[in-house]
């Protein structure tokens, strides 16, 4: 529904895979039949865990809303295979925003079939309740008094766009009530100035509409909602370098996604912009043209999903290139995952009972306990894996604050640093994210702050092996045994 621009990269880049996820290449999830009702919290788990391994297939089904489904039939047709993430539209025409129940509908049945489900919303003007497309999406820019008005609260520009978003409430409430999270990826491409909501970059820019509609759809309940934040990979506003000038914050992204319609696929410098923006969160290719090969995605291992555009499926890709995407090893379609069913929370603060602590060793692969080295107490004193000997060095306390400490400080990530493999070492105690840790029912030790996992290097089980940080992976040496 906008101008893109294919110049197509013929060369795909081959990046190392990390080491901890590329060891468990081998193991694919288990296979589906239908989804039950779930929480943002699971389907953010689980895009942790295939981050890495495996990216699943999406096709969007752009407007009319009262065929919600045409270009996923298009996809099956074609491949065989249901896309695993459907992707709709929540529209902008007087006829489409009648047909929304209709889509909803459809992404009820997607969900319970067993694909994810994502919405995209082409928003009017904040003082128009219906539009074309062009002049009431693209083209429609604000001036710099009607944007200021725009996100200063009771005024009459941002009352108009509340009373917007509050027309799509009822429709997310009826996801909610059936169970189903919902990507949702508002005021996207935001980076760039084609819609009246972008180009706008710093903490009064387009960044700051995103945490209004953030905080506002959540102000009615809205709890179903995985917040998906999106740009593409434009010169504009400074190119891969300016993303983070649109971001949001931590607090309100769940997901960072790229459209790579300049260049068709993301170089390296977009790629490692989106990971480094991205903080640890999962990072997903919301739309693209050309479907990615296998060598592509290969070669970026970190995409969670991909969504081709609507009539891109037909008009920029081969038969034989679907079909060669949809049945690759890495690539997981609908009846290929599973989504827990979020009855039970993903995490469970590391508390027993409510408020208190426990003391005791931690014990992780090769049942070895996690260790200060040489018992120190000095400020980045290593943390490491070492025989089990029952010393003071290997007595920790899982607190009610979210600490681990041991020998009166607390296991922190070094230099309050983000990055796979950053070392774990002792240091003061001092509130800090780099101090922050849940456990989760699996036996995985989270830290928020970077959204990494506690991790033994490769599974190396040798005494003195150092621990680090490290994205999620279901092997055995990010598996650890809290005291009880």
């Amino acid at each position: 529904m906008r101008p893109k621009i294919f110049n197509r990269r013929t060369a795909a880049l081959l990046a190392a895979l990390p080491l901890a996820a590329a060891a468990w290449l081998a193991t694919s999830p288990s296979p589906a039949s239908a989804t039950g009702a779930s929480t943002p919290a699971a389907v953010i788990d689980y895009l942790h865990q295939i981050s890495g391994n495996h990216v699943i297939s999406g096709v969007h089904n752009k407007e009319p809303l009262s065929n919600p489904a045409q270009y996923t039939a298009q996809a099956h047709s074609i491949t065989g295979k249901y896309p695993g993430l459907w992707g709709g539209e929540l529209g902008f025409t007087t006829a489409d925003i009648a047909n929304r129940q209709t889509l909803v509908n459809q992404a009820k049945t997607e969900w319970a079939n067993g694909s994810l489900v994502a919405l995209t919303w082409h928003m009017c003007k904040p003082n128009v309740s219906t539009c074309d497309f062009n002049g009431g999406i693209n083209g429609a820019s604000l001036s710099g008094s009607d944007w200021s008005q725009l996100i200063t609260n009771g005024s009459s520009l941002n009352s108009a766009y509340k009373a917007k978003l509050d027309t799509a409430v009822p429709y997310f409430q009826q996801l909610k009530d059936a169970g189903v999270p919902v990507l949702f990826r508002p005021l996207h491409e935001m980076n760039e100035s084609w819609a009246w909501w972008g180009g706008r970059s710093g903490a009064d820019g387009s960044a700051r509409l995103f945490q209004i509609t953030h905080d506002y759809l959540v102000s009615k309940g809205l709890s179903n909602i995985v917040w998906v934040w999106n740009v593409k990979d434009t010169d504009q506003n400074g190119g891969s370098g300016g993303v983070s000038g649109f971001y949001p914050g931590d607090n309100y992204v769940d997901v960072a996604s790229l459209d790579p319609w300049v260049h068709s696929w993301p170089g390296s410098d977009w790629y490692n912009a989106m990971l480094n923006v991205a903080h640890g969160k999962p990072v997903s290719l919301a739309e693209v043209g050309t479907v990615p090969t296998a060598a592509q995605l290969a070669s970026q291992p970190q995409w969670a999903w991909f969504m081709i555009w609507s009539e891109y499926l037909t008009s920029a890709n081969s038969t034989s290139g679907l079909q060669a995407t949809f049945n690759a090893s890495r690539v997981l379609s609908q009846g290929q995952f599973t989504i827990p069913t979020g009855t039970t929370p993903p995490t469970t603060p590391p508390t027993s009972p409510p408020g208190g602590s426990r003391t005791g060793v931690v014990t992780g692969v090769g049942g070895k306990c996690v260790d200060v080295a040489s018992a120190g107490t000095a400020n980045g004193t290593a943390v490491q894996l070492y025989d089990c000997n029952g010393s003071a060095a290997q007595s920790w306390t899982v607190g009610g604050d979210g600490t681990v400490r041991a020998l009166g400080k607390c296991l922190d990530v070094t230099g309050q640093g983000t990055a796979n493999g950053t070392k774990l070492q002792l240091w003061d105690c001092n509130g800090s994210g780099a101090q922050q840790w849940t456990a989760e029912t699996d036996g995985h030790l989270r830290n928020p702050q970077s959204g990494r996992y506690l991790d033994a290097p490769g599974g190396n089980t040798a005494n003195g092996t150092r621990l680090q940080i490290w994205d999620r992976n279901t092997n055995p040496w990010q598996t650890w045994h809290l005291p009880t």
